[in-house]
């Protein structure tokens, strides 16, 4: 019986449709899930192909599509690639608890959630979990705060798991994402500052930032989807970087604070214009 594999939010125009058309290419079973299935439907061409509705904040639609999938595969699974997730830019001070808790939940909870679901599936075949995280991980992107708390603590989570799952045969693998053409900026809503907001001068270049507007060249989303399947079937473990711009990230992080501050809080970012405005009386 061929492989198998589940990746979560594989909507048209993302990394996770990539992904699916890239297993698919090597020959395994493929569960594209998304929370609507609607958002996947060139997916459902392909042969092999397994087109699942998931919602990986709801603990009842993780259960529903693991009895699916253990109906179609014997109860087993080879590979589970956590992709789903959510983006929030803001400014720290003016964001919205609420929606920075609604993006954990799909960032790190609903990644949790899923390994315990899926887990007897995947120590039955001594799979493998592939965590797509980011560069933001351990990059501080300015106006993305939240977003960046979020990736840095899956690493972590990710890489723990990883200590914690290997004496029961499963691998575990975590992607810093580099840059990548997606619509996961166009996914996101416009960015409204209150009007009391101290950064009010410079909305428009956060809401720029929000749009993706950042003059950063992003790589192909189909290259990086090849090399993550290819970095997955070959057995490759831990953290494993993938993307535009993905290994000088890497680098940049560990450059002394001082000058990783000043490529960060670029002139895009509006930073230097907000010190204009605010100086002191």
């Amino acid at each position: 019986m061929p492989k198998s594999v589940l990746i979560t939010g594989c909507s048209t125009g993302g990394i996770g449709y990539d992904l699916a058309v890239a297993f698919q290419k090597r020959g395994l079973v493929v569960f594209a899930t998304a929370r609507k299935t609607s958002k996947m439907v060139e997916l459902e061409k392909l042969p092999n192909l397994h087109l699942l509705a998931l919602d990986v904040t709801s603990d009842s639609s993780i259960n529903e599509a693991c009895a699916q999938v253990k109906t179609q595969t014997d109860g087993k699974l080879d590979y589970l690639v956590n992709n789903a997730g959510r983006g929030y830019v803001f400014p720290l001070l003016d964001a919205d608890i609420e929606e920075g808790k609604k993006m954990f939940d799909a960032n790190l909870w609903g990644v949790l959630k899923m390994i315990q679901v899926f887990s007897p599936l995947l120590i039955d075949t001594k799979g493998t979990v592939v965590n797509i995280g980011s560069l933001s991980a351990s990059l501080y992107f300015p106006w993305s705060g939240l977003y960046c708390a979020s990736k840095a603590a899956l690493h972590l989570f990710s890489e723990t798991l990883r200590l914690e799952l290997a004496p029961l045969g499963v691998n575990v693998i975590t992607v810093g994402v580099g840059a990548i053409q997606t619509s996961f900026h166009a996914d996101l809503p416009e960015v409204t500052l209150p009007p009391n907001s101290h950064y009010q001068s410079i909305e428009k270049q956060i809401q720029a930032r929000g749009r993706g507007e950042d003059g950063m060249v992003r790589g192909s989303s189909v290259d990086f989807a090849e090399k993550v399947v290819g970095d997955t079937l070959r057995g490759a473990e831990g953290l494993v970087y993938r993307g535009k711009f993905a290994s000088y990230g890497r680098m940049a992080a560990h450059l002394p604070a001082r000058i990783l501050d000043g490529m960060l809080a670029d002139p895009g970012t509006g930073l230097a214009d907000l010190k204009k405005h605010k100086k002191p009386n």
